[in-house]
């Protein structure tokens, strides 16, 4: 397999990386590789911490530290003091690269890994978790991440990937992008979401490349005729992060947007399963098929293979699959029990039916949230919404909708009132509780833990 530096070295002349000039990402690169390389001569590779906020440098950086074969952990250089704290206790870095809140000190205590089994192999560690405010790195290697690259070329039949990329470098969804064109000789053209979402556009085939978003990105472009536009033009749109609602999947569907809706998580180096774009303009909202370097197994409680059509737990192997958590790389990872439900229809295609961990028991009966949240934007009155479960000495949880209302003048009782024909009875959330925001993280992804404090501190003074 090729290392970082002899895909550097591959690259043609001319302008790859649409937006910044090429030869200076190799430049700083090059200079990098040459700097770590002679720190490290006569002892163990430093581990880097990565906050670089410009994307030419934070490429350039990530790549010269995987070349020469250093521990690199990616972060969001947006994170608050606590959060730097707790990173900082975790890695122990020898070296900070970029901008930290807080990361004024380089530790020197050593925080040992477990024995790699390829000691050329390097390191990489990708943040997940972030939304309930723990943490973690998945310990992912340039061999996984690049099992993820060719499923993903094989799996589109595409010798070449364009990606344009507005998603965050640090995150799995955004360096995925850089890896898949910087390693097939593609092209990558980087832009913030909110300078997109500005109107501002960069001087590409569109038909030509990928783009990337999350579910609440998708929703915000749609709200602009010239944006939306400008997507119907791109060769596909993957859409992951986060589950994707209907009323926006049909939005999407009405626009010819090549929507491709996808189901992957950190652990796996980004998608495990991709629902090609004609299937999705065919009425197709499945996860769709498994990509060529992954295996799905749907399981019951007691471990038993299902058949089609069979909700069970899912069960991941695949080559892109992470090492384990950093610092403990786990012997033998060969399946990952995740915390999704899902099941297999008839034409092999994979639906995700919501989390074990978001279930919610009341009165017995089991509910996944997914199917309420759906049925309330049906009704076009909130513009966000969550369903949680809350203690309840009678019930066990009771059903309650956080949500954002369209118009001040939206109360619970007539989003209620719209559900009684949707929705069964003990489907229909008791509480309602309207809030400005909701918080989600840059993937769309929502705290629940933070939710759970909302309704709490809402039902307790209903009138603050």
């Amino acid at each position: 397999m090729e290392k970082p530096l002899d895909y550097l070295n591959n690259l043609s002349e001319n302008n790859w990386l649409i937006g910044y000039e090429s030869h200076q990402f190799n430049q700083i690169a090059q200079e990098l590789y040459l700097e770590i390389t002679q720190l490290s001569a006569s002892k163990t590779p430093p581990k880097i911490i990565l906050a670089e906020r410009e994307p030419l440098r934070f490429l350039a950086s990530f790549l010269a530290a995987c070349a020469a074969n250093c521990p690199v952990f990616l972060c969001n250089p947006d994170w608050g003091t606590q959060e730097w704290q707790q990173v900082l206790d975790l890695v122990q870095p020898d070296i900070i690269w970029g901008i930290a809140h807080g990361a004024w000190g380089m530790g020197n205590k050593n925080n040992a890994l477990c024995p790699m089994p390829n000691a050329q192999s390097p390191l990489i560690m990708i943040p997940t978790g972030g939304s309930s405010g723990q943490i973690k790195f998945a310990i992912h290697t340039w061999e996984t991440l690049i099992a993820s690259v060719r499923g993903f070329t094989q799996y589109f039949q595409r010798n070449q990937i364009n990606s344009f990329c507005v998603l965050p470098l640090y995150h799995v969804s955004g360096l995925m992008q850089f890896l898949r064109s910087f390693t097939t000789g593609g092209k990558l053209a980087i832009l913030p979401f909110k300078t997109l979402e500005s109107g501002q556009t960069l001087n590409i085939k569109q038909s030509e490349f990928f783009i990337s978003l999350v579910p609440t990105q998708l929703q915000r472009l749609l709200q602009n005729p010239e944006l939306t536009q400008s997507l119907t033009q791109f060769n596909t749109v993957l859409l992951g992060g986060a589950p994707a609602w209907e009323e926006l999947l049909e939005k999407a569907k009405f626009h010819r947007i090549r929507l491709a809706l996808t189901y992957g998580m950190t652990e796996t180096a980004s998608q495990i399963a991709t629902l090609k774009p004609d299937d999705f303009l065919n009425g197709k909202i499945s996860s769709g098929q498994i990509l060529p370097h992954a295996q799905v197994i749907i399981r019951n409680q007691q471990g038993e293979i299902l058949n089609c059509n069979q909700i069970g737990n899912i069960t991941i192997k695949a080559q892109s699959l992470a090492l384990g958590y950093y610092p403990i790389i786990q012997a033998n990872q060969d399946n990952f029990q995740v915390d999704d439900l899902g099941f297999f229809d008839d034409q092999g295609y994979l639906n995700i039916v919501g989390r074990s961990s978001e279930k919610i028991i009341t009165g017995g009966e089991n509910i996944y949230p997914a199917e309420i949240e759906s049925a309330i934007r049906e009704t076009q009155l909130v513009t966000d919404i969550c369903v949680i479960g809350i203690p309840d000495q009678h019930w066990g949880q009771a059903l309650t909708a956080i949500y954002i209302p369209k118009k001040s003048n939206i109360c619970g009782l007539k989003i209620q009132t719209l559900l009684k024909d949707k929705l069964s009875k003990f489907k229909i959330p008791k509480y309602w509780i309207p809030q400005q925001n909701l918080p989600r993280n840059s993937q769309g992804k929502i705290n629940r833990q933070q939710l759970q404090k909302i309704a709490i501190e809402y039902l307790q003074n209903p009138l603050k």
